[in-house]
């Protein structure tokens, strides 16, 4: 089973990647062949869109998945493992409920545009709410998992802590050494973190 999970979102990983190269090439190969010889590639915006719009969604399975997610921290690292525990319940009530109104909205624009065909392309207009119902299924598999740790008490103190605190440290300090999506606990002393500044001799 973990086998088919890490296949899932290495899946995800290429995707993304695929999205962006993509992007990419039509994008700067438009702008190119505009400039260069008053052409243009008919379908790029249609596909920049989709691709866009699809790698975002992605990386937030992803980065909700390696908890990556920015989040301020600095009560509920200081709070007990009882009062970590509420909390950590409460936000995963909160996303799962966020979710499913996420899926359910996917679900019906995703039926509705289904027939509808984008000008150039042609592609079905489902295929750019379709996404919504990938990550509705995706994401709320990952909280109800994490719901079911929480519970049943199969949860560190370190990993109650569900968020990142600061964009600015390295991913390896942000996510921290991770198996199955959980992270371990890096200290947030920044007196140990930030680097002395040099010391010179003051001149007489």
């Amino acid at each position: 089973m973990r086998q088919l999970v890490e296949a899932y979102f290495t899946l995800i990983k290429i995707l993304m990647a695929l999205c962006m190269a993509g992007m990419v090439v039509l994008v700067f190969g438009n702008v190119v062949l505009r400039y260069a010889f008053n052409s243009g590639i008919t379908v790029s915006e249609e596909m920049s869109r989709l691709f866009f719009v699809w790698m975002c969604f992605l990386g937030a399975i992803l980065g909700l998945r390696e908890r990556a997610h920015l989040g301020v921290d600095t009560l509920v690292a200081r709070l007990p493992r009882t009062g970590k525990m509420v909390c950590a319940v409460l936000s995963c009530g909160l996303m799962l409920w966020v979710t499913w109104l996420v899926l359910q909205g996917s679900w019906t624009q995703t039926v509705i545009n289904w027939s509808a065909q984008a000008p150039a392309t042609g592609l079905s207009m489902g295929l750019l709410y379709g996404i919504g119902v990938v990550f509705g299924l995706s994401t709320g598999a990952i909280l109800l998992h994490e719901l079911y740790l929480l519970l049943t008490g199969k949860i560190s103190d370190a990993d109650l802590v569900m968020v990142s605190e600061s964009e600015d440290l390295p991913e390896a300090t942000a996510h921290g050494a991770h198996t199955g999506g959980h992270r371990t606990h890096q200290g947030t002393n920044r007196e140990e973190a930030l680097p002395l500044p040099p010391h010179t001799a003051s001149s007489r």
